[in-house]
């Protein structure tokens, strides 16, 4: 039976960086994840996104989060060889004088002008767009590539004969005087990161899950050249591949399944006309359930009954910019004792 220090269950982008800040402390870990095309990680655009909503503020603990996701994400990119950071300014659509008076009032309170620019510059948006009454320009944004993330740190597991890559049977998850056993594995610590599946976690399923459902289409634009993404109602999102942009997203609290639907596709393709004045061709259509909390703070902290049976989930649509900050608080809390944060320690519950 072989022994590891931690077993993870899920290998989404909190499993991913749970792993990775864990093993950054030395420790030995096994992942049981299986691939899912309709996890949250390869759908989302991973937006890091300083100033949001229809009141433009400040996202939570922003100041703390950009610059630790953007240090942890260069640090990742030279460890798996991949590119996966990209700096992106937004441009903001403001479609009437109100909304473009509040904007440049927010510009001049303190703690915001590091973050917000009085005067968009549409650079090729202004060629290939419909214009707006007015715009703003959001600075240390970025667009974050969580699928090729998870691909590469996947990879490295597969190397390191770290992952098991078949659905997790919490059935075969045996309580041991010293641990854990799950099939021939031995763990001290069980951490569950299973994003949206997380609801069906038996351990955990008291706890205040939702879920959404987000569609978004990917599209090529040719010769755009678009460097910079755009919130226009919906983004319009720059990828690695040349012409390719992701456009979403949809958000439905009730849906059926996770499948892309006929409905979804149109209210997108919509949006993209009401903006875009140029060809384009739709490549793939896309969905996923996105992991929510009432709350919209992290479920980080330990079982109310089972010691060394941890969760780390509930990173929403903003896990690209929480992910890395709050995973490299989870492994200090495992490593080093450090409490958790109450903001978001599931005892809050």
């Amino acid at each position: 039976m072989q022994h590891v220090d931690y077993l993870i269950i899920g290998q989404g982008v909190a499993g991913t960086l749970l792993a990775h800040f864990l093993q950054a402390h030395q420790c030995s870990v096994h992942v049981v994840d299986a691939y899912s095309e309709h996890a949250a990680s390869q759908v989302a655009a991973g937006i890091i996104n300083p100033i949001t909503g229809r009141r433009y503020v400040k996202s939570w603990r922003v100041d703390d989060l950009i610059p630790f996701a953007r240090t942890t994400y260069r640090e990742l990119e030279q460890a798996l060889g991949v590119r996966i950071f990209h700096e992106r300014n937004i441009i903001r659509t403001l479609f009437n004088s109100r909304e473009e008076n509040d904007w440049l009032a927010r510009t001049a309170e303190p703690g915001y002008q590091q973050y917000m620019l009085d005067q968009a510059v549409l650079d090729s948006y202004a060629t290939h767009t419909l214009l707006a009454y007015s715009y703003g320009e959001v600075t240390h944004s970025a667009q974050t590539d969580l699928p090729t993330l998870t691909r590469a740190f996947r990879e490295k597991l597969r190397r390191e004969d770290a992952i098991t890559e078949t659905k997790m049977d919490y059935s075969q998850l045996q309580l041991a005087a010293d641990g854990f056993r799950y099939g021939n594995f031995h763990a001290d610590r069980v951490v569950c990161c299973e994003g949206a599946w997380g609801e069906q976690n038996p351990f955990f399923s008291y706890l205040p899950f939702g879920g959404a459902k987000g569609e978004v289409l990917i599209v090529r634009i040719p010769d755009a050249d678009f460097e910079k993404i755009m919130k226009h109602r919906v983004f319009i999102v720059p990828l690695a591949t040349q012409d390719h942009y992701w456009i979403g997203s949809t958000y439905d609290w009730k849906y059926e399944g996770p499948e892309p639907t006929e409905k979804g596709r149109s209210y997108l393709e919509q949006r993209l006309k009401d903006i875009l004045q140029a060809p384009y061709e739709v490549l793939y259509h896309r969905a996923a359930i996105r992991p929510t909390v009432k709350d919209r703070r992290p479920f980080l902290g330990q079982h109310p009954e089972i010691d060394n049976l941890y969760i780390f989930n509930g990173l929403g649509t903003k896990g690209a910019s929480l992910g890395p900050y709050w995973a490299h608080h989870m492994a200090a809390h495992l490593q080093e004792g450090k409490p958790l944060d109450p903001e978001v320690d599931i005892w809050r519950f």
